[in-house]
C-alpha cells in the first residue's frame, strides 16, 4: 500500500481507504464479514477508515469503534461527519454550533477515541451561517477534539465562502473535502479541483466505483446479479446508473482492464489516483476479498496512451464558457 499526504498537510493516508456507508450490520454473518474486512484492511496497510454519525443510525460508528480498539491509536486515521438528522428534535441536525459539538461528542463516545483525525460537514446547511460552522470546527481543532476538518458535497461557491471567512478571521483551515468522484461523475474537475490545488486541500472522494457500476458486475444484456446492491438498495441509486450508455462504456473499459491484466475496479481506482490532488479513494467492501482487490490499485500507474484511450470512451466535456 502506498500513502499520500492529505493535501499540503503532514497527515499521511493510504491511497485506498475503507468506508462504512454501505456496511451491512444486519445479522451475525454480516457483522463477521464486516469484522473480517476491517482486519484485512490492516493486513493490507489501509490506515484510513471513514464513517459518519448517520450511517446505520449510529451503529456503524459503534461497530467500527469496537474493532479499532484492538489496534494502537497511532496506527490508523479515522473520520466521521455531521449534518444529517440524528434525532427528532429541531437541533438534532444541521451545522449549528450546538449540533456540531453534541454530534462530535457522541461520535467520539461511539468510536471510543479521544479525537478524530478528520471531521466533515456531510452537506451544506442553508439554515446556518457558514461563519458559525467554520468557527465551531476551528474551535474543535483548538480543543484537540479533531485534527483536520473539511466538507462533503459543497459547491465551489460554498467552499470559497468558507475559505474567505477562514482567512478573514484567522481560523484553522479547511484541510480536506469529500466529494463524489468517479469515471462517470467528474463535476469536481470543472472548478473544485482547482480550488483544492490552489489552497493545498486534499480530496478523498467517495463512491469511486460509482455504486458498483465500475466493478464489472453489471453487464449489458445480462441479469442483475443476485444479492448485489441493485437488488436491495432502497434509494435505487445504482439502478439509475445502469443505462445503455454507461453499460456500453463499461464494456469498453473492461477491454482496457483485460489488456492490462487488472480488474475494471482496479482500473477505475488507478484512474482516480492519477490526479495528485487526490489523497485517498474511499471504497466500500462487504467482504475482505473485495477490499483486497481494490487495494491492488494502489501504485498502479496508467500510461498516457491508456489514459487517452479511457478519455475517448468516457467522452467527458468539461464546462467552459467563452466570453467575447
Amino acid at each position: 500500500m502506498k500513502y499520500r499526504n492529505l493535501g499540503k498537510w503532514g497527515l499521511k493516508v493510504s491511497e485506498i481507504a475503507l468506508g462504512s456507508w454501505m456496511t451491512d450490520l444486519n445479522g451475525a454473518a454480516a457483522e463477521e464479514a464486516a469484522k473480517a474486512t476491517v482486519k484485512k484492511a490492516f493486513d493490507l496497510g489501509v490506515n484510513f477508515f471513514d464513517c459518519a454519525d448517520a450511517y446505520s443510525g449510529g451503529r456503524a460508528e459503534i461497530f467500527l469503534g469496537k474493532l479499532l480498539k484492538d489496534y494502537p491509536r497511532r496506527s490508523y486515521v479515522v473520520s466521521s461527519k455531521v449534518f444529517f438528522p440524528t434525532g427528532s428534535g429541531p437541533n438534532d441536525r444541521g451545522l449549528s454550533r450546538k449540533h456540531i459539538i453534541e454530534s462530535l461528542d457522541k461520535s467520539l463516545k461511539n468510536m471510543q477515541v479521544d479525537y478524530l483525525d478528520m471531521y466533515f460537514c456531510h452537506r451544506f446547511d442553508n439554515e446556518t451561517p457558514v461563519e458559525e460552522t467554520v468557527q465551531t470546527l476551528s474551535d474543535m481543532v483548538e480543543r484537540g477534539k479533531i485534527l483536520y476538518y473539511g466538507v462533503s458535497e459543497w459547491s465551489p461557491v460554498q467552499i470559497m465562502e468558507a475559505l474567505q471567512i477562514i482567512d478573514k478571521k484567522g481560523l484553522r483551515p479547511i484541510s480536506v473535502i469529500q466529494p463524489q468522484y468517479n469515471m462517470v461523475d467528474r463535476y469536481i474537475e470543472d472548478e473544485i479541483m482547482g480550488i483544492c490545488e490552489k489552497n493545498g486541500i486534499g480530496i478523498v472522494p467517495f463512491s469511486p466505483l460509482s455504486q458498483g457500476l465500475l466493478t464489472g458486475k453489471y453487464r449489458k444484456g445480462r441479469a442483475i446479479p443476485e444479492g448485489s446492491r441493485a437488488t436491495h438498495q432502497a434509494d435505487k441509486q445504482i439502478n439509475k446508473l445502469l443505462t445503455d450508455q454507461n453499460l456500453d462504456k463499461v464494456e469498453k473499459l473492461i477491454g482496457i482492464a483485460d489488456n492490462l491484466n487488472i480488474t475494471l475496479g482496479q482500473l477505475a481506482l488507478a484512474w482516480i489516483l492519477r490526479k495528485h490532488v487526490i489523497s485517498s479513494a474511499i471504497t466500500g467492501a462487504s467482504k475482505p476479498e473485495q477490499l483486497e482487490s481494490n487495494a491492488k490499485a494502489s501504485g498502479i500507474v496508467l500510461t498516457g496512451d491508456v489514459l487517452n484511450e479511457i478519455e475517448k470512451i468516457l467522452d467527458y466535456k468539461p464546462f467552459f464558457r467563452r466570453v467575447g
